[in-house]
């Protein structure tokens, strides 16, 4: 039952009552309906705004997955980059420094990629600073792989015809690694064991048992084989194409002056003569007159982790042997 309303009225005195009209019922009604709108569309708002979807949800979970692999992408790529940048100073310090032949300049290895909108199609998204640093860094990778495939080549170019020369190079360890007790001190400034004061130390220590066999580096002829005040008994190897080795401390020399040796021939035995902390072989690299660093002279003996250990090794120890 509908309520009757009544509205007072002054004149009479009395209540009238008050006709409702289609036209203010319409009215009413369109305006309790524009409420009911107005409200519905602020909810959907909200929710669209603060809830996500089944659907936004399951992108919003695509998303993270696909930013994840970007990421473990983006440090394999630095892995990658590391290991080349390991296969370029071999390239331009060992082999290119055999051959004599110019390294290639940083230049050229690190040349970038023209144009500033080659990544253009890569920005607008959530993630496109990842998706743009991971690209590049690709870019770059596989440009620089491509520049050191070629200089590969060109060093396979290199070292044809020239087998005398690789077999005169230095290129072993003096001492077998199942021989080896550890790694004493490697190139570098080292505090000498018996004058206790920080001296450039010329070459690596190997430590070794007395007696143990060492072995020539490289084919050459025997310049030196005699006993010194430093080195005690000690051998010059003459490799020719500018290299020398010595190998010092023995306990017996087993070659002669003027004779000509084979890489992986045994020289002498490890000893503890002339200026030595302990039995130990001191080995030197000569190149053009100059000692330089004999870590980069085991390519034929170490693998690369082998070769990366022996780095850490040799700068290990703050103190030489001789």
């Amino acid at each position: 039952m509908s309520k009757i309303k009544f509205k007072y009225n002054p004149k009479t005195l009395d209540y009238d009552v008050v006709q409702v009209t289609w036209k203010r019922r319409l009215l009413r009604f369109l305006s309790f309906a524009s409420i009911i709108v107005a409200i519905a569309v602020v909810l959907v708002f909200v929710v669209h705004q603060y809830f996500p979807s089944p659907k936004e949800r399951m992108l919003m979970r695509e998303n993270e997955n696909l930013e994840l692999q970007l990421s473990m992408l983006n440090k394999r790529a630095d892995n990658l980059t590391s290991v080349l940048s390991d296969l370029q100073h071999r390239d331009d310090d060992i082999y290119r420094m055999i051959f004599e032949a110019e390294p290639i300049p940083d230049a050229v290895r690190q040349a970038g990629f023209g144009g500033v909108n080659r990544y253009q199609d890569l920005k607008g998204y959530s993630n496109s600073e990842l998706i743009i640093e991971t690209a590049s860094k690709l870019d770059k990778v596989s440009k620089q792989l491509y520049i050191q495939s070629k200089s590969y080549d060109d060093v396979f170019e290199m070292a044809k015809n020239k087998t005398e020369m690789l077999a005169s190079i230095p290129a072993i360890q003096p001492i077998a690694n199942k021989d080896l007790e550890r790694m004493a001190s490697g190139y570098g400034y080292r505090l000498h064991p018996i004058y206790k004061t920080m001296r450039m130390h010329t070459g690596m220590d190997f430590t070794a048992p007395r007696g143990t066999d060492i072995y020539a580096t490289g084919d050459g002829v025997v310049e030196l084989a005699e006993t010194g005040s430093g080195y005690g008994k000690h051998v010059v190897i003459n490799h020719g194409y500018d290299y020398k080795t010595l190998y010092g401390h023995m306990s017996k020399i087993l070659v002669r002056q003027g004779e000509k040796v084979k890489r992986g021939q045994i020289i002498g035995l490890v000893g503890n003569t002339g200026v030595s902390a302990g039995p130990h072989c001191h080995y030197e690299v000569i190149k053009a007159g100059v000692k330089v660093n004999p870590v980069n002279y085991y390519y034929n003996d170490l693998s690369q982790e082998e070769f990366d250990k022996m780095i850490e090794m040799s700068s290990r120890s703050n103190q030489s042997f001789d």
